[in-house]
């Protein structure tokens, strides 16, 4: 584990800013400790003297002051900065999901990507709270501290710069030690969260085959495992604290014991030994407060390497996607295609929406997603390209491929442009087999992604999917619960509708959305649908059902290769 990793300060800014702060705070820190020490020094020894020392006593009551108002700064400094980095990272794992799309997403476990960017990262309070603004001051303190103490008295100086090796030294051993267990808890606590949102989530399958008592057991053993771990990692930090301190208080001894014997015979006077004695502990304090904080912070680490694994995947796919489009994008660049600041290739939907409907046909040639059979059809505006065959015939995958969560070869082009290279958002209105619905009004629903919601488009959406009876201000909880599961698959398909009026140029793609309907409800669907399509609309449409071809244009018959 790095004491502050590159990338950190690659992907959040906040993070550059506080190291700066944190290091203007230190040098400040390191002159006060020192003027401390000294005018400590001078108060005590001019008390024996019997000098006047009320002077002395005042500047010492300042500096004091001034400490405590360091160490309050550099506390809030390093809160600020924690909550600015976190927000700034969880940003840039947002962004990076995006960019590698949904087939990624589907591949990743959901969860603890989620755990990672909420409960991970707020841990890193303590990370740029307490842990770096002691390492930053060890950088700074320990070496003038130290040489101030060879400057005053070179025996204590020396004694100093051999035993503080010693200190990192056993710190990094049982670092190491303490990553590895420090992980698995991370781990663990990641595997809990998973398994906790599984059995949620199947709760009433479960429950229905008898199974939901077990699905408890698993996660009470998870809990106890979590718990087990979070235990050595207690043990881990409580070692580390006590070899740190064991080895700074004898090495403070020695210099203490030699200054004691030094003074004695006179070869050392009081006020030079009395500073060297003040300022022995304080060359210590950091380099023990990092290995105290080392080990609060390392969750906090721990997530964050999580998050920069994946803005590493990110910027390594978005690397390789320009210099793929790079070549072709100088050779022959065409109207619809922009480049950004970057020098990177998007489409924008302006452009798309600009040109006329002709030119917006869904070409597909020789697609195939994994180990199913190609398929080659062009899907034209005003028609229903209607996909069907047995489970398994690769309908859905096809579509999962269209939108981005699946990789596949051969090509699919809309436009005259790649899919691959377009953001699903820009050219298709999907609807899935499951809902996908979130917590909130049956409108927002709806509306997902608009910023500004047009309440009569989504009356007019919900009607075209016979969801005319469900009221859009209905509040829906999570995961869309409150509706039935007929009435969940019409708001999907509505949001899919709302989408494709909002821009009448992207193709409509709907996946079994009659599934849960009765032939009545269907009917009037497929009524709908015919009537977009006459009016220009795309529409791919996947179903089993027969009715489905009397409002087809073409049928495209996907088959289970032998």
């Amino acid at each position: 584990m790095k004491p502050v990793d590159p990338r950190l300060l690659r992907y959040a800014g906040a993070a550059r800013g506080f190291l700066a702060a944190s290091a203007l705070i230190g040098v400040v820190q390191t002159a006060v400790t020192v003027a401390f020490a000294w005018l400590l020094t001078d108060a005590v020894t001019g008390a024996l003297a019997g000098r006047d020392v009320s002077s002395s006593l005042l500047w010492l009551l300042a500096a004091a002051l001034l400490r405590g108002i360091l160490i309050a700064a550099s506390d809030a400094a390093g809160t600020r900065a924690a909550a600015k980095t976190g927000m700034q990272l969880r940003s840039a794992l947002i962004a990076a999901v995006g960019r590698l799309g949904p087939g990624w997403l589907a591949q990743r476990n959901q969860t603890a990507l989620a755990v990672t960017a909420g409960h991970g990262l707020e841990a890193l309070d303590a990370y740029f709270a307490r842990y770096i603004p002691q390492l930053v001051l060890t950088v700074i303190a320990t070496p003038v501290i130290v040489a101030v103490m060879w400057w005053q008295d070179w025996p204590s100086g020396l004694t100093a710069i051999i035993t503080l090796p010693l200190i990192p030294l056993f710190l990094i051993l049982i670092g190491i030690a303490t990553r590895t267990v420090q992980q698995r808890q991370w781990q663990t606590l990641q595997r809990l969260a998973a398994r906790f949102a599984d059995t949620v989530q199947g709760l009433s399958t479960l429950r229905l085959f008898g199974r939901d008592r077990r699905a408890a057991d698993r996660i009470e053993e998870t809990a106890d495992e979590y718990r087990r771990e979070t235990m050595k990692v207690l043990r881990f930090s409580f070692l580390s604290g006590f070899a740190m301190e064991l080895l700074a208080s004898l090495a403070v001894a020695l210099i203490a014991v030699a200054v004691g014997f030094r003074l004695l015979s006179g070869d050392l006077s009081l006020e030079v030994g009395l500073f060297v004695l003040l300022l022995a502990p304080e060359a210590f304090l950091p380099i023990r407060q990092v290995g105290v904080q080392f080990h609060a912070a390392a969750e906090g680490v721990a997530a964050t390497e999580d998050v920069f694994d994946v803005l590493d995947q990110a910027g390594a796919a978005t690397e390789s996607a320009r210099s793929l489009g790079e070549g072709a994008c100088d050779r022959d660049e065409t109207p619809g295609t922009t480049r950004n600041r970057d020098g990177e290739r998007f489409v924008s939907l302006r452009s798309l929406n600009d040109r006329s409907l002709n030119d917006r046909s869904l070409v597909v040639a020789d697609l195939r997603v994994r180990d199913l059979p190609p398929v080659s059809f062009t899907a034209e505006p005003g028609t229903i390209t209607l996909l069907e065959g047995p489970s398994g015939a690769g309908k859905s995958s096809l579509l999962a491929a269209l939108r981005g969560a699946a990789e596949f070869d051969g090509t699919a082009d809309f436009a005259g442009h790649d899919v691959r290279d377009l953001p699903p958002s820009v050219w298709l209105a999907w609807a899935g087999q499951r809902p996908g619905l979130l917590r909130g009004t049956v409108g927002a629903n709806v509306a997902l992604g608009d910023p500004a919601p047009d309440a009569d488009g989504i009356r007019s959406a919900l009607n075209t999917a016979c969801a005319d009876a469900i009221d859009a201000e209905r509040m829906l909880g999570v995961q869309g619960s409150g509706l039935s599961g007929g009435q969940a698959q019409r708001v999907a398909v509505a949001r899919a509708l709302y989408r494709h009026a909002a821009a009448p140029g992207r193709v409509l793609a709907l996946d079994e959305p009659s599934s849960a309907l009765d032939p009545e409800t269907e009917e009037r669907l497929w009524r709908s649908l015919r009537e977009r399509a006459d009016a220009g609309a795309t529409i791919l449409l996947v179903s089993h059902r027969r009715s489905a071809r009397d409002i087809a244009d073409q049928v495209i018959a996907l088959g289970v290769s032998a």
